[in-house]
């Protein structure tokens, strides 16, 4: 039996559950290739963040980087929460409008907006700007001056700071295409230049140092690197920020070798740090603010898919091929991410080989998992891959025309569908015939 299968998920016929409903209900209900998400387990994950908080009594904001997993319903599952949420891209902000998600708890990131996102986030009265470049900076102190709308920003930085993680998704080192660096003096000049527009508020400094990151000594390090360059601008640019955002990163468990912390524990590390090195550079205590997305949603996910055709080498490997793929979860061929899998009959049987799951796509790469452990199986069962609850949904594509998967939430034995399963009508509904030209 899988580890990360505990007896609480399984019903009295053994079949796996999600919030307390049948997988194999789910997968008959709603077919498969199938999302589906346990919000109450989302739930759970933002309640044990904010409890770190307040036990340690400290001002802060919870934003989840949506970015991980942006629905309508899932940017209503975050202002039900009361927490924050930051999006990357005009898509991202048009559906947490939709969404009625509160504008004043949103912050807009990315490293090339456009005019017209920008325009836009004014429009819509978003919370935060992130600014990232002088670029961006220019442009919106503009944009503000004609509107004359008085707007809060942050400054991303650099801080030469990398986490131990994959190269993809490591941001914060110097050599970046994020924010502006610090070691050449590029995060001082933008100050000076928020700091003289007249419609920009610059409350504070985020950055970003990794993803998928298993120890705290980066954040340490962040936290120390900023408090005291907060305390020199203070000096000498008589500037101090009120907000302090380490964003997130936070690993999380896929696979029985992985070890993370809890994000909690991250959490009480970066705060106890501010502390005292707000205390030792004599300057007051931040308002701390984290991005969790991953963090939040990718163990509280897995996807379901149909076992179908069958392929053995004898003495060197089985291939199990399931009815999703790569289009579904690019990130194991995309990062060699890991993930592990069970039988959603039953995940307690024991183990009778070792397969290797693939994709249905038109791609050698496409394989989600090698050398799974698993019971026998046949075509038409249930597989569950799971902690796939980041980065599946919002990555997929309709590669080799194939249309993306239905999301379901699921929750105290109910589940409901907040995503519907795109048909072959969807997939050809943008095009546009060839009109050829008429022979007179």
């Amino acid at each position: 039996m899988n580890e990360q299968i505990t007896p609480a998920v399984l019903n009295t016929a053994k079949h796996l559950t999600v919030g307390g409903v049948d997988t194999l209900a789910l997968a008959q209900q709603y077919q498969t290739p199938l999302y589906v998400y346990d919000t109450g387990a989302i739930r759970t994950e933002i309640a044990a963040f904010k409890q770190v908080f307040e036990a340690n009594q400290v001002h802060y904001q919870i934003s989840y980087a949506s970015k991980a997993f942006a629905t309508v319903a899932m940017y209503q599952l975050a202002a039900q929460a009361g927490i924050h949420c930051d999006v990357v891209s005009g898509g991202e902000l048009y559906t947490a409008k939709q969404a009625d998600f509160p504008m004043a708890k949103l912050s807009f990131h990315g490293n090339n907006k456009s005019i017209e996102e920008l325009t836009m986030a004014l429009d819509y009265g978003v919370g935060c700007i992130m600014v990232d470049n002088f670029y961006e900076l220019q442009l919106l102190a503009q944009l503000t001056a004609e509107r004359e709308q008085l707007t809060t920003i942050m400054l991303r930085i650099a801080p030469g700071i990398s986490a131990h993680t994959h190269e993809y998704i490591s941001t914060g080192q110097a050599d970046s295409k994020f924010g502006f660096d610090l070691t050449s003096g590029q995060a001082d000049t933008a100050v000076k230049q928020a700091q003289a527009a007249p419609y920009l508020d610059l409350v504070g400094i985020h950055c970003h140092i990794g993803s998928q990151i298993f120890e705290v000594d980066g954040f340490k390090l962040i936290v120390d690197k900023l408090v005291a360059l907060f305390a020199r601008w203070q000096t000498e640019l008589n500037f101090y920020p009120k907000i302090m955002n380490v964003g997130g990163g936070f690993g999380v468990k896929y696979t029985s070798a992985d070890q993370p912390l809890l994000p909690t524990e991250f959490v009480d590390a970066i705060i106890k740090e501010t502390i005292a090195q707000t205390q030792a550079h004599a300057v007051p205590m931040l308002e701390i603010w984290i991005e969790p997305g991953r963090s939040l949603v990718a163990t509280a996910g897995m996807t379901l898919y149909t076992l179908g055709a069958t392929k053995e080498i004898p003495g060197i490997r089985k291939y199990l091929a399931v009815d999703g793929g790569m289009g579904d979860n690019i990130r194991p061929a995309l990062y060699e991410a890991k993930y592990e899998a069970v039988l959603a009959k039953n995940p307690t049987l024991p183990s009778d080989e070792v397969v290797s799951i693939a994709g249905k796509y038109c791609e050698s790469g496409d394989m989600l998992i090698w050398n799974q452990q698993l019971p026998a199986t046949q075509p038409g069962d249930i597989l569950a891959v799971l902690d796939t609850g980041a980065y599946g949904y919002s990555m997929a594509s309709n590669y080799n025309r194939n249309p993306r998967p239905a999301v379901v939430f699921c929750e105290d034995g109910h589940s409901q569908l907040v995503v519907q399963r795109e048909t072959y009508a969807d997939l050809v509904r943008l095009d546009v015939p060839l009109v050829t030209k008429v022979n007179n």
